[in-house]
């Protein structure tokens, strides 16, 4: 499988990877998650090359993670703001980003913490089943192929 080819997968994770994979990417979008929209606000806080996040944009928004709105007509100026399927990406990033402060945070312990507005309090992220609303780990999951698989791609692969 070669990175360039991804998106031609027949595997959700791989076509996904396709679009997000890139650490500069990852890291366009945390700044989104944290209401940043315009071209020189990512610049600053990111220290990214003008030519990189020019690239980093353009591919967000061809594949419909990010949309440009124009907030200025003279000088013409655009920010970027997540659309819906943008939007769908904030449990990715927010696990990782717990997943980091669990594993990588240092003796201070996380650099920002998250706090449900409804309730008030700071969370971390807790995959739950969609159906029973159980917590859900990788040893409560058995995988099986969906209606999108390929006709004996998985035989063997999965097991009970």
């Amino acid at each position: 499988m070669k990175w360039q080819d991804l998106d031609r997968e027949n595997c959700s994770l791989a076509r996904a990877m396709a679009v997000v994979g890139d650490r500069w990417t990852l890291l366009v979008l945390r700044e989104t998650f944290l209401r940043v929209r315009r071209f020189d606000e990512f610049q600053e806080n990111l220290g990214i090359a003008r030519r990189v996040l020019t690239e980093r944009l353009k591919h967000l928004v061809d594949h419909g993670v990010l949309e440009k709105v124009a907030y200025s007509q003279t000088p013409l100026r655009y920010e970027y703001r997540l659309t819906e399927k943008g939007l769908g990406l904030y449990p990715v990033i927010i696990s990782l980003v717990h997943w980091g402060d669990a594993y990588y945070a240092g003796k201070k312990g996380p650099p920002l913490l998250h706090r449900h507005k409804t309730c008030g309090h700071d969370f971390h992220s807790v995959l739950t089943c969609s159906e029973c609303g159980e917590a859900v780990s990788p040893r409560d999951v058995v995988p099986h192929p969906g209606p999108g698989a390929r006709k004996g791609a998985w035989d063997g692969r999965l097991t009970d």
